[in-house]
Parts: C-alpha cells; sequence; structure tokens
C-alpha cells in the first residue's frame, strides 16, 4: 500500500487518542505521588516508635499499608470515573491523613503504661479508629463520584440541599446543653455510649452548593452598582438583603452555638462565594464590616453577666490573655503556645513530644502537638499541603467551563482553607479559640467524611474542567440527566456582570 493510500486520522480520533494519553499520564502521576506519599507515612510511623520505644516493631508498616489499600482502591475509582481530575488532590489529602493517623497512634502510645507500650495493637485506641473512620470516609468519596457523574447535577438538589444544611446547622442549638455542648460550644450531637457528630461539618457543603446555585441565578442583579466610592462601586441598597441575612443567621450561631470560628465560616464562605460571582470588591469589605462590627457588638453585650454573648465574652477575655489565669481558664490556649514554644523550629523529632500534656490534642489542638515533634519547617510543610490543596481547587473553579461549577469549586477551596486558618489562628492566638477540626488531621469520623466529600466534589469538578472537548469544539459529552442550561452558562463563561 503506498503512502497516499493511508487513510488520514480525522481531528477528532486524534483529539481523543490525545485525550486518552493525556488522563493515563495524569492517573500514572497520581499514582506516583500517592505512593511516595504512603512512604513517608510509613517513615513517619518508624520515627514515631523509634522514638516513643526506642525500638521499631515489626508491625509499624500495617497502619501505612492499610492507608495505601484504601487510598489506591479510591485511585481505581478515580481513574475510572474521573481520569481527567487533578493529580495532585488525592495524594496530598492521603499524606495528610496518614500523618493525623500516624500521630493518633502516637498519642496512643504516649497514654499507654510503659510496659503496655510495645503490646498495643496497631487497630486499637484513637489512631486504630481513625483508620477505620477514614476506610468509610474514602468509600463514601468513591459512592459520590460513582453517583455524581457530573457536577452540574448537583443544582437539581439546590434547595433541598440549602435547607438540610439549615435544619444541620439548627440541631445542636435546639438540643440540651449535656447532648450539644462541648468545652463551652454547642456544635455536636452527642449520643451517649456511641461518641458525638458535628453535623456542621456536612452542613457547609450543602449550604455551600445552594449558595452557588441561589448566586448563578442572581448574580446579575448583584452585580449592579448604585455609586462609586474611591473607585469601588457598592451595591444598591435593596440588593443588600441576601448578606444580611445571612449575617443574622451567623450572629445566630455565635449566640446559640456560642462559637466565633463556625460563625466565621458560614458568614465567609457565602460573602466570598458572591464576591467570585460579582467580582464586586465592595461585597468583601460590606461582609467584613459586618462580621466584624457583629462580633464586637457580641464581646460588648456579653460582659453582662449570663447574657447570651457571655461565652463568646469568656474566650475573647482569655484570648486577650490567657497568661491571666494559665491553671483555669487559659490553661488550654497556654498549653499550646508552650508545646508550639517547645517545638521550636526543628521539634522534638516524632515520637519525641509529650501530648498527654495537651487537652484535647487528638481534635482541637493536634496541629500544636504535631507542631511539638516536627517543628515550624514540618508544620509550614503541612500548611504548604494545605495551601497546594485549596490552590488546585482554585484552579479548578478558573478552567471549568460553567458558572455553577466555577461558584462551587471556588467556595469549596475556600471553605477548607478558611477552615484551617481558623483552627491555627486559634492555637497560635491569632483569633479567639474555636471548636473546629483541623481538616484530615484531627480524629473524629464526621469531620473526616465531610472533607473528603469536599474532595471527591473538587475531583469530579476538575474532571469536568480538564476533561478535552470533542473535535467539533463542543465540550464532551455530557451525562445524561443533567440540569436545564440556562444554569449552565456559555462552555467559556467568565463569571461577570
Amino acid at each position: 500500500m503506498t503512502a497516499a493510500a493511508v487513510p488520514a486520522a480525522s481531528p477528532a480520533s486524534t483529539g481523543e487518542q490525545s485525550g486518552v494519553r493525556l488522563a493515563r499520564s495524569r492517573r500514572n502521576a497520581e499514582l506516583s505521588l500517592l505512593l511516595l506519599a504512603m512512604v513517608l507515612v510509613a517513615a513517619y510511623a518508624a520515627m514515631v516508635e523509634a522514638k516513643a520505644l526506642d525500638t521499631i516493631t515489626s508491625d509499624f508498616w500495617i497502619p501505612a499499608a492499610a492507608l495505601g489499600l484504601v487510598f489506591l482502591g479510591l485511585h481505581l475509582v478515580i481513574r475510572w470515573l474521573a481520569p481527567y481530575a487533578d493529580p495532585a488532590l488525592l495524594p496530598a489529602v492521603a499524606l495528610l491523613n496518614g500523618i493525623g493517623v500516624g500521630f493518633l497512634r502516637r498519642y496512643d502510645l504516649a497514654k499507654a503504661a510503659p510496659a503496655e507500650r510495645e503490646d498495643l495493637a496497631i487497630f486499637a485506641g484513637t489512631g486504630g479508629r481513625q483508620l477505620a473512620w477514614t476506610l468509610a470516609a474514602v468509600v463514601l468519596a468513591a459512592g459520590l463520584l460513582a453517583v455524581m457523574r457530573d457536577h452540574r447535577s448537583l443544582s437539581r438538589y439546590a434547595y433541598t440541599l440549602g435547607l438540610a444544611g439549615i435544619v444541620l446547622v439548627m440541631i445542636p442549638a435546639m438540643l440540651p446543653s449535656r447532648f450539644s455542648e462541648i468545652n463551652g460550644a454547642k456544635l455536636w450531637i452527642i449520643v451517649p455510649g456511641l461518641g458525638q457528630i458535628q453535623p456542621g461539618e456536612f452542613a457547609k457543603l450543602a449550604l455551600l452548593t445552594f449558595f452557588a446555585y441561589y448566586l448563578v441565578r442572581k448574580r446579575e442583579v448583584l452585580s449592579l452598582a448604585s455609586r462609586r466610592v474611591l473607585g469601588i462601586d457598592f451595591p444598591r441598597g435593596r440588593d443588600l438583603g441576601p448578606v444580611l441575612v445571612v449575617w443574622i443567621v451567623s450572629l445566630l450561631v455565635l449566640i446559640f452555638e456560642k462559637d466565633l470560628g463556625t460563625s466565621l465560616l458560614y458568614f465567609g464562605m457565602f460573602v466570598v462565594t458572591l464576591y467570585i460571582a460579582t467580582e464586586r470588591v465592595s461585597w468583601l469589605l460590606i461582609g467584613l464590616i459586618l462580621f466584624f462590627g457583629g462580633a464586637y457588638l457580641a464581646y460588648v453585650l456579653g460582659s453582662t453577666v449570663g447574657g447570651p454573648f457571655a461565652n463568646f465574652y469568656d474566650r475573647a477575655q482569655i484570648w486577650l490573655d490567657p497568661f491571666a489565669e494559665p491553671y483555669d481558664r487559659g490553661y488550654q490556649l497556654v498549653q499550646g503556645l508552650l508545646t508550639l514554644g517547645t517545638g521550636g523550629l526543628f521539634g522534638a523529632g516524632p515520637g519525641g513530644g509529650q501530648p498527654t500534656l495537651l487537652p484535647e490534642v487528638q481534635t482541637d489542638f493536634i496541629f500544636a502537638g504535631i507542631g511539638e515533634e516536627i517543628g515550624l519547617f514540618g508544620l509550614s510543610a503541612l500548611l504548604v499541603i494545605y495551601l497546594l490543596i485549596v490552590e488546585r481547587g482554585l484552579r479548578a473553579a478558573l478552567a471549568v467551563r460553567d458558572s455553577f461549577g466555577k461558584l462551587l469549586a471556588g467556595g469549596l477551596a475556600f471553605t477548607l482553607g478558611l477552615q484551617v486558618f481558623v483552627i491555627v489562628g486559634g492555637i497560635s492566638k491569632l483569633i479567639p479559640l474555636t471548636g473546629q477540626t483541623t481538616p484530615f488531621l484531627s480524629a473524629g469520623g464526621s469531620s473526616l467524611m465531610a472533607n473528603w466529600l469536599l474532595i471527591a466534589v473538587l475531583l469530579r469538578v476538575s474532571d469536568g474542567a480538564r476533561r478535552p472537548v470533542t473535535g467539533g469544539g463542543g465540550p464532551a459529552a455530557r451525562p445524561a440527566g443533567g440540569p436545564p442550561e440556562q444554569l449552565h452558562g456559555a462552555q467559556t463563561e467568565v463569571i461577570r456582570p
């Protein structure tokens, strides 16, 4: 056969083959990074035992291997269901999750009697439970990827999810304190004998989906400006209604759930999503003024003994001067600051700290407990990993072709970053202490499952953003059952008024 007789490849088939090669390359890069993350987790476990036990047991590698199998299963699901998804998300989250399990295992060793430490079962204690919760969370994330083949299908259930989010937020506030309050904050549903659930972790995902849907429909109205001050366009007065409603709700959370961090999280993610939708800096300024004004008002009113803001006032007083009562109200924050100071730049080494001296080190103060052992440099590395996850989420938001996906991914990425800021700011005395957990590190099933669901949504959005277009210039085929096209916008739409 002559060269002239060879049929030329069509543009569509060439593009399809290129897309397949690109997807395979990304998944292979994800697998390599995932294996590297599990090697680091195993090395961390070995160093913990070497320091805490003066020996390395023969089964130190089992938790890392179990985590590796779980994450490998999710990798295979992603390879099958979301082949174009961002390859850096899963390895970064797996590394954080693995270090969290390793530190909780180290906490179990510290609590055990010296004679019992070498015989402490791998799957026992807080670390063992966290392993089980990780399995459940990863299975839940894989299930979401299987059910949600297109992120835009979430918009069909926006109002239902919004209502569910409000109910989840309200439940702890409505329950008696003995069933919802821990350390002064009413954020949990406490089931005697079974543990506690933090419904707000799931509420943030449901509410953010509703915010994204609402703002896609209303962004043109909310982008209208009535006056320009110092080069900044401010919205019309009658358009302030949604922000004022969410502001009032956040104050109610502050009053009844007694937690500044949760209030800041809900209000912050709405205002930032509103900014992404409208590109109006004025919304950020209005949001900051409303939030800090409300917080100051709560502090002033909280000085009244027995008032609804009394708990917030006490927390603010501890934040302003924790060393005024270092063995009473300020004990936890003082111990956290001393723990961070003890770690210094390089830390005492994995297994070399004293986590039992720090109250709630397995949940609220896990970042300080880890910091004592890996130092400022190690904590900086963990923060860079969080920053990488947030950056990849924002990159997916920029690249995805529909408006709903842009708001959803951008809001999720910001929410994760804000949650890290709230907890790290609390233990470092930058802001008052909160009841938030450190994503993927802290012990707890509800936090772990909710954050893995967040990552699953980001994976799905990034898969849609990176999926190649067909040879005719249109997008790749969309699964049936998606929402109406008017919610999606043009395929290359930029969110502008």
